[in-house]
């Protein structure tokens, strides 16, 4: 038995295109890697396309019984439809991480809750690659929460990414550390 258990769920959310299966993905890749129990649910179907993609991200010291968040402690919400679908459902004392690129920070409206206002496509777009925003996303919550290590985010891209993008993983690394040092020059 674990001293101390530790267990923390995430729902990330975003329009189909956006990469939040893809940075859901890292990090659960990222978590397993250090040896913590894992689920990541993706849900597909005609959410790709333009609509809303989501995925959840369970992290535990022990076995995970359910892959389903009902009440997530963070969620991540890179458009303003997620935002609306699942800011009620973050616990209270939660975080809730949004893409102030494309939405308002006045949207939200929960005071009992972090909120971590990052302007991820601004950021990508500054740094050359517009489609690397869910990378600094990615990094900007992983900088804030310490889920898991950089280093393990950064591994996890070669066993995530399909073999023809491997050579963009210079950049998704750069990507993920200017996410981290956004949040750590907030602090």
């Amino acid at each position: 038995m674990d001293s101390d258990p530790f267990y923390y769920d995430i729902i990330m959310a975003g329009f189909g295109g956006q990469g939040v299966l893809v940075i859901g993905n890292l990090l659960a890749y990222a978590a397993m890697m250090e040896g913590k129990h894992v689920t990541y649910l993706p849900v597909y179907g005609v959410e790709m396309r333009g609509g809303t993609a989501n995925c959840t991200v369970v992290i535990s010291s022990r076995q995970i019984g359910s892959p389903v968040v009902g009440s997530p402690h963070a969620a991540i919400v890179m458009n303003l439809p997620s935002l609306i679908k699942y800011e009620p459902l973050v616990l209270p004392e939660g975080l809730l991480f949004i893409n102030s690129t494309l939405i308002e920070p006045k949207e939200t409206y929960r005071k009992d809750i972090e909120i971590l206002s990052i302007p991820v496509n601004e950021i990508a777009i500054d740094n050359g690659n517009p489609k690397l925003a869910n990378m600094v996303a990615l990094g900007a919550f992983n900088g804030k929460t310490k889920l898991v290590q950089m280093s393990s985010l950064f591994g996890s891209l070669e066993k995530v990414l399909d073999q023809r993008y491997h050579h963009l993983i210079p950049s998704n690394i750069k990507a993920i550390q200017l996410g981290a040092e956004f949040v750590r020059k907030m602090t």
